[in-house]
């Protein structure tokens, strides 16, 4: 029985290196670096916000280890997908999948509501026309109007093709990477060691604060996994998929690490608490002019696009992951005849990221902290998946090998349940009430689709098909 409904056709390989790693390190360099940093800083102080990024990008190196070695030994589209499947079987596959599509949801969600939110910056008072107030929030007609125009074009970027979203991600991913580097390097040289101070933030204690900017760190690192899941659609030798996901991983954590100090250097504590754009603030007073600031804006707007084109990619191939063996209802798999895009899915994402807007930006920070919990639970069940292959299968080709897997391996489970614990009542950052309801529900309603398409197709058909793929590697 297939439940494929492709009708023969295949995804293309047709991403470069360029392409990957854009499509990658955009991911992570999305709209929460401009609007979250004087926050960190505030929150953890200056060495304390830069010490979390630290630690929780060496969190996220030792979890990408483990996703570089799957990628390359496996290389299909679905990513965590196709290793939990193999590793720990068919429903704990499922779970881990759709845990992560909450998070590129969360994520796709976010932007929606980023972008009106960051043109009322450029254009103060546009948006009119009360719709209502939801948790405090009010909403209106033309602010949704403008979430709502970008989610559409977004869904139609990726409608037509993963090259032409590819291109997108490459031109923007630049313009974020030349305002950085501006800023950064004006900075150093601008900017005043006095207004690092304090180095720590004691008012809440030292470990609270740092803490509190852990908790972000699997919401803005998330998107090197996109590689995983557009690995049916990379055109390289298997061992540099692994390579380029390291390396994207990196860069981020510089990334975040230089802005964090930049933003420091030029804005003494009492600017940070007063502004609303701390690093658009930061890059006006390194050139002394409001172009600079509106600068810095733009590219917070470029990284909107990039982080909301990943995900789009990366997400709508989970979901075609999961329908594709027999999880979600099969329509959800049809591939494009002559795009070769999957349309459904993508499609799917549409509307919900259309649908963000309209809840407010309260809602969304909801959203958020409950899709990171979803991240971190799938970058669980991968690290898990890499120690019970490495035991069941040591004969796998593996083109990308990790050193000393072992150590490696419970490293990446040990600091996943570390991150997880963050989320949990007793720590500092624990969800809300909403926020858990937000992430129960979701997977109540992945698991009675699960049951649903269970009993429609079966496991038998799944069994044969990724045993079949992966054979093929």
């Amino acid at each position: 029985m297939d439940n494929n409904s492709n009708g023969g056709a295949q995804l293309s390989r047709v991403l470069a290196r360029k392409d990957v790693l854009a499509l990658a390190f955009g991911a992570m360099v999305g709209w929460g670096w401009i609007v979250l940093t004087g926050g960190f800083i505030t929150s953890a102080g200056s060495l304390g916000a830069i010490l979390a990024f630290v630690l929780g990008g060496m969190v996220i190196v030792l979890v990408g280890l483990t996703y570089s070695e799957l990628a390359s030994a496996m290389p299909q589209v679905g990513g965590e997908h196709v290793y939990s499947y193999r590793a720990l079987g068919h429903f704990a596959s499922f779970l881990c999948t759709w845990a992560i599509v909450l998070g590129y949801l969360s994520v796709v969600a976010f932007e929606a509501v980023a972008l009106p939110t960051v043109v009322e910056h450029l254009f103060p008072g546009y948006a009119v026309g009360h719709l209502w107030t939801l948790a405090g929030w009010d909403v209106k007609a033309t602010w949704v109007a403008v979430g709502v125009a970008g989610s559409v074009v977004m869904m139609a970027i990726n409608y037509v093709g993963v090259r032409t979203a590819a291109l997108v991600q490459k031109v923007v991913t630049l313009l974020i990477l030349a305002v950085g580097v501006m800023f950064i390097t004006g900075a150093l040289f601008e900017g005043s060691s006095a207004s690092l101070t304090p180095l720590f933030n004691t008012e809440e204690g030292v470990l609270g604060g740092i803490t509190m900017v852990l908790i972000m760190v699997p919401f803005l690192f998330v998107g090197f996994d996109v590689i995983p899941q557009a690995a049916e659609e990379i055109d390289l030798p298997f061992r540099e998929i692994g390579r380029v996901l390291m390396l994207s991983v990196v860069l981020a954590v510089f990334w975040y690490a230089f802005i964090v100090l930049g933003t420091a250097l030029m804005l003494p504590k009492a600017e940070l608490e007063n502004s609303s754009l701390a690093v658009p603030d930061a890059m006006g007073a390194v050139f002394n002019t409001p172009w600079a600031a509106n600068l810095m804006v733009l590219a917070g707007i470029a990284g909107i696009l990039t982080s909301w084109n990943a995900f789009y990619v990366g997400g709508s191939r989970a979901i075609y992951a999961l329908a594709h063996c027999g999880m979600l209802p099969a329509f959800l798999a049809k591939l494009h005849p002559r795009h070769k895009t999957p349309v459904n899915a993508i499609l799917l994402m549409g509307a919900l990221s259309s649908l963000a807007p309209l809840l407010g930006r309260q809602a969304m920070v909801w959203l958020v902290v409950a899709g990171g919990l979803g991240i971190v639970i799938a970058y669980l069940f991968v690290s898990i998946s890499f120690l019970v292959l490495r035991r069941k299968e040591p004969e796998l080709e593996r083109p990308f090998k990790v050193s000393h897997p072992r150590l490696v391996g419970w490293l990446a489970v040990v600091l996943s349940l570390g991150l997880i614990g963050l989320y949990l009542p007793g720590s500092p950052s624990a969800l809300s009430p909403i926020e858990w309801g937000l992430f129960a529900g979701w997977m109540g309603a992945g698991l009675c689709l699960y049951l649903w398409s269970r009993r429609r197709y079966g496991t038998a058909y799944s069994q044969r098909q990724m045993r079949r793929e992966l054979e093929g590697t």
